[in-house]
């Protein structure tokens, strides 16, 4: 059980670090390339990129959490998971792609980019909602791949997409002189290249995934976006903490502001793909062993990945504390010293809130492999829309940035006391 905990959450690591590792090298070739401007592109694009994944998410990692517990309980008739999951990303990605076709700039506009901003950002907008089915199904294609014992395959698929999008970013915007629009074509074609890799799993002799086609059914959809909510809310909390943030920073100090923040959202994204690797690593292990009534394991593999987020947690905190300027340093291309005042103050304070988050995603995510939506419901919502939104609105009131940055630390905390107190009653789970 141990090994093949260890050999999960390690791979699914990996796989979600390689997520995060294509937007960090974003993120460092478009500051080399526009600057602080290009930061500010970059951040405001980020809550759409949250938007896309977690919906993305939702139903990928969900359809395969419900495909595994019903085939833990021997239930027949369960092939239709996989492409019922594909059909719903393409359906739900048609009104990303006709704002990406006809309203790029608009999009940027609401999420508040001035004249200049829109439009330095509307060909990287437009690349990014053209290919949003894409950026959706793969999380279907590494979920199921992780839920059918492919966990290698869908680690590699994860790290052949980054290590792509890593080569091709910069191949795309210096050589070739594409800027931005590069960037965003060298991301549009990372998913392709991890569903790729994944599709040697799909179409070997290892796989028991089936491929019956079926009629979308908004019943069956609902039925497993119930697991993934945890899921959802994980990916999109960074989306709802960015918008958040972006229009109480725009009031505090500018673009800027804006920028410096950018290089700890996109920090704070490795951090967050990290727990989320825990989580989803631990989630088909969970899933099988509730399902095949196996309450020790269940119990066990919590405990497991409860003690492997705490010390990730502690490790991530006291390195963005100790090298907080050289962090920030490889983000800040022009040497803005105003820029590294509020980036430095933030990312130290921002990153306590990982003291508790880790701990309450791993919980989120164990709620919904043992099928218990609402208090997996409960605990995404709270800390990835409700907590952080009032949070930072009431906390910036009283101290400016500072509260806007301690607003994640105020979040956590409160999600965490809520999940204790809501779970408490249940004398049955794990938790207690």
């Amino acid at each position: 059980m141990t090994k093949q905990f260890l050999k999960y959450v390690m791979q699914s690591v990996a796989g979600m670090l390689g997520i995060s590792i294509y937007i960090l090298a974003d993120t460092f070739f478009i500051s080399r390339h526009s600057g602080a401007d290009g930061l500010t592109v970059l951040n405001l694009v980020l809550p759409i990129y949250g938007l896309i994944y977690a919906i993305g998410a939702m139903i990928g990692i969900g359809s395969a959490t419900r495909y595994t517990l019903k085939k833990a309980q021997d239930e027949k008739n369960i092939d239709f998971y996989f492409t019922h999951s594909i059909m719903w990303c393409i359906i739900v990605s048609i009104p990303f792609i006709i704002l990406g076709i006809c309203f790029p700039e608009k999009v940027l506009e609401i999420m508040g980019a001035d004249h200049q901003i829109a439009k330095l950002g509307t060909g990287y907008l437009r690349i990014v909602l053209i290919d949003t089915p894409f950026f959706m199904m793969n999380y279907t294609f590494t979920a199921f791949a992780r839920n059918d014992n492919a966990t290698t395959t869908a680690m590699i698929g994860s790290l052949s997409g980054s290590l792509f999008n890593i080569i091709f970013d910069y191949i795309f915007m210096f050589p070739m002189g594409l800027g931005l629009i590069g960037a965003a074509l060298a991301t549009a074609i990372c998913p392709i290249v991890t569903m790729s890799v994944c599709c040697t799993h799909y179409f070997g002799k290892h796989n028991s995934v089936g491929f019956q086609w079926k009629i979308p059914s908004l019943k069956d959809l609902f039925s497993c976006c119930q697991l993934g909510v945890s899921a959802f809310v994980g990916e999109i909390a960074s989306a709802v903490t960015t918008i958040v943030f972006n229009m109480l920073i725009l009031h505090i100090a500018g673009n800027i502001g804006i920028a410096a923040y950018g290089v700890i959202a996109n920090i704070s994204l490795v951090a967050m793909s990290i727990f989320n690797g825990i989580s989803q690593g631990t989630q088909p292990l969970i899933s099988y062993a509730y399902g095949s009534g196996k309450t020790k394991d269940v119990k066990k593999l919590l405990k497991s990945g409860l003690i492997v987020t705490a010390v990730v947690q502690a490790v991530m905190i006291a390195c963005t504390w100790i090298f907080t300027d050289s962090l920030i340093g490889v983000f800040n291309s022009e040497g803005s010293e105003t820029l590294l005042y509020y980036a430095r103050s933030g990312m130290r304070l921002y990153f306590l809130g990982y003291l508790f988050a880790g701990i309450n995603i791993m919980l989120a995510s164990y709620f919904a492999a043992i099928d218990k939506t609402m208090l997996a419901f409960t605990a995404s919502i709270l800390r990835g829309v409700l907590a952080i939104a009032v949070c930072a609105v009431f906390l910036s009131m009283l101290w400016g940035m500072n509260g806007v940055w301690l607003s994640f630390l105020a979040s956590e905390i409160i999600t965490f006391l809520v999940v204790l107190i809501m779970n408490r009653p249940n004398a049955q789970s794990p938790v207690k």
